[in-house]
């Protein structure tokens, strides 16, 4: 294992570069065996999505949603931290040291969990499980564009985050009937320590690490960045001035990131707490922390290959602006009758986050050379899980000011005007030819 996470600046389980092609048939082996260990970190994560806002309650007392809320702003902090890390570390050491650190840093998650006396605790695991995540998820993800080349990257990420969030889903309807029936604490978490291992035994024993289609690709395309042409590879510095604001396409890619997990943020925080208030029982809950990652991931199918055809920009555009109508019409109603109602607006939620998900990672994937592509995506997802923290900061505080409801319409404004934004700054851009 520490030949796998340490040693020299070379590179793990490089081919041989006579025998790389680019393309998702040339490598469909290699791809579907990361689409299964990105369900892996999918379910990780989706355990939570149903019980953790209201085990903050049950088992701890804790009547702040601000204070409930901070497990999402650590995961999302730290989560962004590691997809920094995660995408220079790629592109310097190799991707699949990066997945495997991820899944070991992934290990004390459930155990913590299980054995927390307070809330600390719980806390403390969300930070380790925003290191898991970030390293874990932005590999995968790094990997996946590797391998399927220039031309094919919106149908790459469609799978990927599919994939994904089909297991965020599946694992956020389990926890909850299985928290109906045997309680929050252990019997849930042992599930995830399975998770883990299983993660972590696929990606050591048969996922080999993809450096050696970036070069390949590097050689064969003429991938530039705007005024960054070949494979010269900028400093972190001036990466992250691109990617930030610099550019207007990557920058307005990166904002629209933030926002849209800032809302989700308030989905996976706020909205059991808000549906519970509404009267809902456990089971309805799930339903609906099930329906919106589902849809979510099940539309990025269509989404992904449709952005290689019709370009990035508007699908981005028309995504933020339909999430921000299922969020204010989530808020409008508040009494337990309103079920069906938020079960449509739900699904109306999951497709315009599918709009927009798989389509902004390939379009920072469009914008900047192979040779550190890894780095951009780092940073673009660095900004996108920072949306956790605002989310969870910003809607636990007006929450407890001023209601849920109005938190929940706050974000709703906040996610419309991001695509405004992105209509007005974005250029129209498609996948290099």
């Amino acid at each position: 294992m520490r030949d796998v996470l340490t040693g020299e600046a070379r590179l793990a389980a490089k081919p041989a570069e006579s025998a790389v092609a680019l393309g998702l048939r040339a490598n469909w082996r290699q791809f579907t065996l990361l689409v299964l260990v990105n369900a892996f970190v999918g379910s990780l994560v989706g355990l939570e999505r149903s019980v953790l806002p209201l085990l903050a309650s049950s088992d701890f007392g804790i009547a702040s949603k601000q204070a409930t809320l901070a497990f999402i702003a650590a995961f999302g902090l730290a989560k962004a931290c590691a997809n920094l890390l995660a995408g220079r570390w790629s592109d310097h050491y190799g991707r699949r040291r990066a997945l495997i650190l991820g899944w070991l840093l992934g290990l004390p998650v459930p155990l913590l969990v299980i054995w927390a006396p307070s809330w600390s605790w719980i806390v403390a695991a969300n930070l380790l499980l925003g290191l898991n995540q970030g390293l874990t998820w932005s590999t995968t993800v790094v990997m996946k564009i590797d391998l399927a080349g220039p031309r094919r990257r919106g149908l790459a990420m469609g799978l990927n985050e599919f994939a994904g969030y089909l297991a965020v889903a599946g694992a956020a309807l389990g926890s909850g009937l299985l928290a109906e029936r045997f309680g929050y604490r252990p019997t849930l978490f042992y599930l995830g320590l399975a998770i883990v291992a299983a993660g972590l035994a696929l990606s050591v024993l048969f996922v080999r690490d993809t450096t050696a289609h970036v070069h390949h690709e590097s050689h064969t395309h003429a991938a530039t960045s705007r005024g960054e042409v070949g494979t010269r590879v900028p400093s972190m510095r001036q990466i992250a001035a691109q990617v930030s604001w610099r550019d207007p396409a990557l920058a307005s890619v990166s904002q629209a990131g933030l926002v849209n997990n800032l809302n989700d943020g308030l989905a996976w925080g706020l909205f059991p707490l808000f549906f519970a208030a509404g009267g809902l029982a456990l089971r309805q809950i799930s339903v609906l922390a099930f329906v919106y990652p589902v849809v979510w991931g099940g539309v990025q199918l269509v989404t992904g290959p449709l952005s290689d055809r019709w370009g990035r920009k508007w699908l981005i555009v028309g995504g933020m602006l339909l999430q921000g109508a299922a969020l204010a019409a989530i808020a409008t109603r508040t009494d337990a009758g309103a079920y069906q109602w938020w079960l449509v607006a739900s699904i109306l939620l999951g497709v315009g986050t599918a709009m927009v998900y798989p389509t902004l990672l390939a379009a920072i994937g469009d914008g900047v050379a192979p040779s550190w592509r890894s780095s951009a995506v780092g940073v673009y997802r660095l900004w996108r899980d920072l949306g956790y923290v605002v989310g969870a900061l910003s809607a636990g505080a007006v929450a407890d000011a001023f209601g849920m409801q109005t938190a929940i319409g706050m974000v709703a404004a906040l996610t419309a005007a991001s695509g405004a934004l992105v209509a007005l700054r974005m250029p129209a851009t498609r996948p290099l030819p």
